[in-house]
């Protein structure tokens, strides 16, 4: 495929600084950048690369000012990161996409499909499944009896569905993950054993939800356990049963959430954070890696790190003096001696 500066700019509502007749034919590293290739400046820890690049096309922020000359031509746009997603996202679609049933696999005679679905081989499709249009479910993938999954979803390799559970619409779940798992549910006995409580509820995924590689989403033991729309989870995320996770949030790795959790929309966690059960986290919480989060956060907004979590400047401060504890002891036990 092959565009102009002028074409590009023109599908992200840019500004061409340089020649708008240069040539694009591929994408490109700013720091490995080619002839005839496209790439971007979103974070200033990469300027130095933009004076040397070789690429003939670069993405940057309308505020960018160059200290010296550059020889790559420039699409100038409000958000360069956002920019370069969206051409991404672009050329993907536009890729052909795979159609029909492969075989073998099992599709149950209850399930109806939409148009233009894709199974891919040794896929198992259980009793009264809904698929809809243009889903794409890739080899090896199970999906559960009574399962929904709206148009434009892609479940890739290995994917494990549960039965009842519901995926929205432009979904996409990786491979590994499993949705809709028993949550851990055990009441103990006089005896010492512990006895399996049903968990009989389901997950839900709104649409345009992300479900990263061996991410797990435990089903809920009675009601569901909620993924709102627009949320992103990394890979290897535990989300226990009747957890609700608020809109358009962002889970880094390892991120671990104990039941009943309901955590508010525009939160955006760090990796390997902790957060405990029946809890409640406000909208627009941020929270550092491996923040652990013992009790309920009901300031929007706020910033916390460390564990037990508290403010992150206050943590800041802290830490200050914390690394000077050694020293400080030192001067006691001086002092004590005199």
């Amino acid at each position: 495929m092959e565009f102009t500066a002028e074409q590009i700019s023109a599908l992200i509502n840019g500004q061409v600084d340089g020649n708008p007749q240069a040539i694009v034919r591929d994408v490109s590293k700013i720091e490995e950048g080619r002839p005839e290739t496209l790439t971007f400046l979103a974070n200033p820890k990469y300027e130095s690369y933009i004076y040397t690049t070789e690429a003939s096309v670069v993405i940057v922020n309308k505020n960018f000012k160059p200290e010296k000359a550059i020889k790559s031509t420039l699409i100038r746009v409000e958000d360069a990161y956002r920019a370069l997603a969206m051409l991404l996202q672009m050329y993907q679609e536009s890729m052909p996409k795979k159609t029909g049933i492969e075989q073998p696999s099992f599709i149950d005679k209850t399930a109806q499909l939409g148009d233009f679905v894709y199974v891919g081989a040794f896929s198992y499709i259980g009793e009264k499944v809904s698929i809809g249009n243009n889903v794409q479910i890739y080899p090896q993938v199970y999906i559960g009896d009574g399962v929904s999954i709206g148009d434009n979803s892609i479940i890739y390799p290995g994917a494990k569905i549960y039965k009842g559970c519901k995926i929205g619409s432009k979904c996409i779940i990786h491979s590994g993950a499993v949705v809709g798992s028993d949550g851990f549910g055990f009441a103990p006995g006089a005896d010492g054993q512990f006895e399996k409580i049903p968990q009989v509820g389901i997950v839900v995924l709104e649409d345009h939800v992300e479900v990263g590689a061996n991410t797990t989403i435990d089903r809920a033991t009675m009601g569901s356990t909620i993924i709102r729309k627009g949320t992103k989870l990394d890979n290897l995320i535990q989300i226990a049963h009747n957890v609700e996770i608020g809109e358009n949030s962002v889970l880094a790795a390892q991120t671990g959430i104990a039941g009943s959790t309901k955590i508010g929309k525009n939160v955006m966690f760090g990796g390997q954070v902790g957060i405990a059960g029946h809890l409640t986290i406000a909208n627009g919480v941020k929270l550092a890696a491996q923040t652990g989060v013992s009790k309920s956060i009901i300031k929007e907004g706020s910033v916390q790190m460390g564990s037990p979590a508290f403010d992150a400047m206050l943590y800041n401060k802290a830490y200050v003096v914390f690394r000077k504890l050694p020293e400080l002891k030192a001067k006691i036990d001086q002092l004590e001696k005199k």
